[in-house]
């Protein structure tokens, strides 16, 4: 999975930090993306990616906050305008259907693909399919704000090859079957048993993204042992008290609820455009104090998973 961030900055948009969005690149989905929230002008932040809008099948809205949706009904019609036609679906809180339906109603704009609007009204799994299960919390941002985990299922072990060949089946259309661990009869009429032939088990990969909140245990529940924790850090721990009025949390804070988790890296989001040069620098120091594996994201960075 590859992570690109497409605006990294809370509240309003500033020259080096566009409002929330970012974009999940998934293994073996043929391109697919999944977008995380929606800020304004995100659509012109992609125009500087290789990402295509007809690409974007799931879109998942941490909470109703403007800087995290005021672009979402200028992507749905770009999307349509491209002539795309696959399904899109998007998932969030109370209220995004409302806003969708009424932006794009009141702006004459008709989306040619099948579009489904799903709220979240609760904890737990969301989506599932034969790859990935994404579920979703509440989390404590004042209004409704949720955090996503993203969870790759364990993956078949890789083919053993040279076993095959030493029972004398050779390299072809049959191997293909047996990667999946599926059973096949060979031409001279042996039966095989795809499992027979598959190395250990793969665990798959897992990304949690939280919304906007004040520093809560449910986001260490949503993370543990995730590959990579992308987490709000909009103040510094300077400012805490500042963080716990707006409902926000700091640099530090995040650091803490990594450990606790378990993660692998820390990805720190949604910084105030009120930290330029030395004082994000400063962010990541405390951070990393806690937490060494933290890094900061900025607009148009990709981490791979």
């Amino acid at each position: 999975m590859k992570i690109t961030f497409l605006g990294t900055g809370g509240g309003i948009p500033a020259k080096h930090r566009n409002v929330s969005s970012l974009a999940l690149q998934l293994a073996d989905k043929k391109g697919v993306v999944w977008l995380f929230d929606c800020g304004e002008a995100t659509q012109h932040q992609i125009l500087h990616t290789s990402l295509k809008p007809g690409k974007i099948n799931k879109i998942f809205i941490t909470h109703m906050h403007g800087d995290h949706i005021y672009g979402l009904p200028g992507l749905l019609g770009t999307r349509s305008f491209h002539g795309a036609e696959t399904p899109l679906t998007v998932y969030g809180p109370a209220g995004i259907r409302e806003f969708i339906e009424v932006s794009l109603r009141a702006s004459s704009t008709y989306v040619r693909y099948p579009l489904e609007i799903k709220e979240i009204d609760s904890n737990g799994p969301i989506f599932e399919d034969s790859e990935y299960v994404v579920s979703s919390a509440k989390l404590n941002h004042g209004i409704t704000s949720y955090g996503f985990r993203v969870a790759e299922k364990e993956q078949p072990g890789a083919l053993l090859a040279e076993k095959l060949k030493s029972e004398g089946v050779p390299p072809g259309p049959l191997y293909k079957h047996l990667k999946k661990g599926m059973d096949v009869t060979l031409p001279d009429g042996r039966f095989i048993q795809g499992k027979d032939f598959l190395g250990p088990p793969k665990s798959g990969k897992t990304v949690t993204i939280i919304g906007d909140t004040k520093f809560t245990e449910k986001c260490a529940e949503l993370a543990e042992k995730a590959d990579i924790l992308v987490h709000e850090a909009t103040f510094k721990e300077s400012e805490v008290k500042l963080a716990e009025e707006y409902f926000h949390s700091t640099a530090l804070q995040a650091a803490k609820t990594a450990r606790a988790a378990g993660v692998k890296q820390l990805i720190l989001n949604h910084i105030s455009s009120r930290y330029q040069g030395k004082a994000v620098d400063l962010m990541l120091e405390e951070a990393r104090e806690v937490f060494p594996e933290t890094f900061i994201a900025e607009d148009l960075y990709s981490f791979t998973v």
